[in-house]
């Protein structure tokens, strides 16, 4: 049987609302529904929204009951959860009070131990995963102990640390008089005297003056740039040219 839409819409009133609208898919069912108000068919009406007859008859149905708000995807609420208020109140409380650790062996909570306090108080039962999600909710967070290996001794860990001497601590033996130098032969001590200069004292304008020689002064060109030196006078000089 048809099922006929709500008479308090029209085509108008529902182009203009999916005008506006940020939602495709809402826009692309107001717009379906807008040409069946016109008088469309329901399979024309679905080849607009791109899906089937029995598809805009939900969204038919859906309209009718909730208006162009229930025409927009919602997130499914999934699952109920298993834990109500009144179980996170309590189990909250049991948290906060903490383990007797004659009593109950244990010096904080563990999942297994609160999963086994659901069980025998309220009959639930309930996953770690899920229980540790809950705890999480309520800002609680889990403790990790550090690993320890079951064979520790402390002895041989007190034993086995260092106890050498602070780098402060000065050194029993003198060091050395003889330094070193820089490329780590030893050096000897330098004595108070002093090694007098070679122009220093009553030698000095001696040392200055240049050595003397004895005979004429040797050329200090060579041989070769003599004779091309005595050439070029002979061509330069009128004097030195024969006559003929």
């Amino acid at each position: 049987m048809p099922v006929p839409l709500r008479t308090d819409f029209d085509a108008d009133a529902l182009r203009a609302i999916a005008r506006p609208t940020k939602d495709g898919p809402q826009a692309r069912r107001l717009l379906a529904l807008a040409a069946i108000y016109d008088g469309a068919t329901c399979t024309a009406a679905a080849r607009i929204g791109g899906v089937t007859g029995q598809i805009v008859r939900d969204w038919v149905v859906t309209f009718n009951a909730h208006g162009p708000d229930g025409l927009i995807n919602r997130k499914p609420p999934g699952q109920p959860s298993k834990l109500t208020d009144a179980h996170r109140a309590a189990l909250m409380a049991r948290v906060d009070a903490g383990p007797i650790p004659a009593v109950h062996g244990v010096v904080r909570w563990r999942l297994i131990d609160l999963i086994q306090w659901l069980w025998e108080a309220f009959r639930i039962t309930i996953a770690k995963q899920t229980l540790s999600r809950e705890l999480r909710a309520m800002n609680y967070r889990k403790l990790s102990a550090r690993p320890r290996h079951h064979a520790k001794s402390e002895a041989a860990v007190a034993a086995f640390k260092k106890t050498s001497p602070p780098k402060w601590q000065r050194s029993r033996k003198p060091r050395p008089a003889a330094s070193r130098s820089r490329s780590g032969s030893p050096m000897r001590r330098g004595s108070g005297r002093r090694t007098r200069s070679r122009d220093a004292g009553p030698n000095a304008a001696r040392a200055r003056q240049p050595r003397k020689t004895k005979g004429p002064p040797r050329p200090t060109s060579s041989g070769r740039s003599v004779r091309l030196r005595a050439r070029a006078r002979a061509w330069f000089c009128p004097a030195a040219r024969p006559r003929a």
